[in-house]
């Protein structure tokens, strides 16, 4: 029976059938990682992470075993691929199943900001409706949308955007032939054409893109909205931008430093706020869990994971 590793808790079905068909080692439960790390890594062949969590050199280096980090997630900005592909270590992914989900929650995040969902709820929640006046909201439907990365996700916040009568632009890498949207090859330019920014972007090499100079060319008007990763965002300036008053607005899934967002933002009520949980639903997540029990048994068999994304 193989043993893998599991960096961090996973939906407890997958914990079940990973410990009916392996034997599990929880890196997370152990006070002294590194002491657990030189007692089991040797027996380690396969490890499941996410992809915030990913997975350091140092502890791969601890794993002389190792055929696999089976990621439940997309993101890889977490591992080090060239390190990976040198070790002849297969890296997987659990691309295409939470496309839908992250979509939505863009969306729902920008609807959330703009209409003051957050602070409609509170309003009623301390008992103020009759009692005081709410600000008027921002129109959602119509709203010019930016989106920075059209891969998968990209195309789907699109895709509802559209459905709301936004025009849509987005930058990437390079134009991409077809789609209908609007390339703009500039980020700076793409924040000054646009109401709302949206983020889908792999951050693989990309860090703080999202500074104050783009939150400038956003506007006082403009909103973000962030469920690609928290380090495409330079936080101080946007939190001197929110504070300020430079945009309208912000929604954020995803954080620098994960669990430990910008105290400075708890109390803006123009910032609606997630836990990373934009793939959070029952149905995703056990779609997820299908693509990571398939990726190991692949390697465990000697083949290469349909959603690899290392040789």
């Amino acid at each position: 029976m193989s043993d893998v590793l599991l960096i961090n808790p996973v939906l407890p079905s997958l914990d079940e059938q990973l410990g009916a068909l392996y034997t599990v080692h929880r890196y997370y439960q152990h006070a002294d990682k590194r002491g657990f790390l030189r007692e089991v890594g040797p027996l380690i062949t396969g490890v499941v992470t996410g992809g915030a969590s990913g997975i350091s050199n140092e502890i791969m280096d601890a794993l002389p075993a190792l055929r696999i980090v089976a990621i439940n997630g997309i993101g890889t900005d977490a591992v080090d691929l060239a390190y990976a592909r040198s070790r002849g270590i297969h890296v997987s992914t659990t691309p295409g199943v939470l496309t839908d989900d992250v979509a939505d929650l863009a969306i729902g995040l920008l609807i959330s900001a703009c209409r003051g969902l957050c602070i409609g709820d509170r309003y009623v929640r301390d008992g103020q409706w009759g009692k005081s006046a709410l600000p008027l909201a921002r129109k959602f439907s119509g709203m010019k949308v930016g989106i920075v990365g059209l891969g998968r996700v990209g195309r789907a916040i699109a895709t509802r955007a559209a459905a709301f009568g936004c025009p849509v632009s987005y930058t990437d890498l390079r134009e991409i032939g077809d789609v209908p949207y609007l390339f703009v090859p500039g980020l700076r330019q793409l924040a000054d054409e646009s109401d709302a920014l949206i983020l889908a972007a792999s951050a693989d090499e990309a860090e703080g893109i999202i500074n104050a100079e783009v939150l400038d060319a956003l506007g006082p008007d403009g909103y973000l909205i962030n469920v690609a990763r928290g380090k495409l965002v330079n936080e101080a300036d946007l939190v001197q931008a929110l504070t300020t008053k430079r945009i309208a607005g912000a929604g954020l899934d995803v954080f620098v430093d994960e669990p430990n967002v910008p105290t400075e933002l708890y109390s803006l009520a123009n910032v609606v706020l997630q836990p990373h949980r934009a793939s959070a639903t029952v149905q995703t997540r056990v779609a997820m869990g299908d693509i990571v029990l398939a990726s190991l048994a692949a390697s465990f068999a000697g083949r290469r994971p349909d959603t690899s994304v290392t040789p």
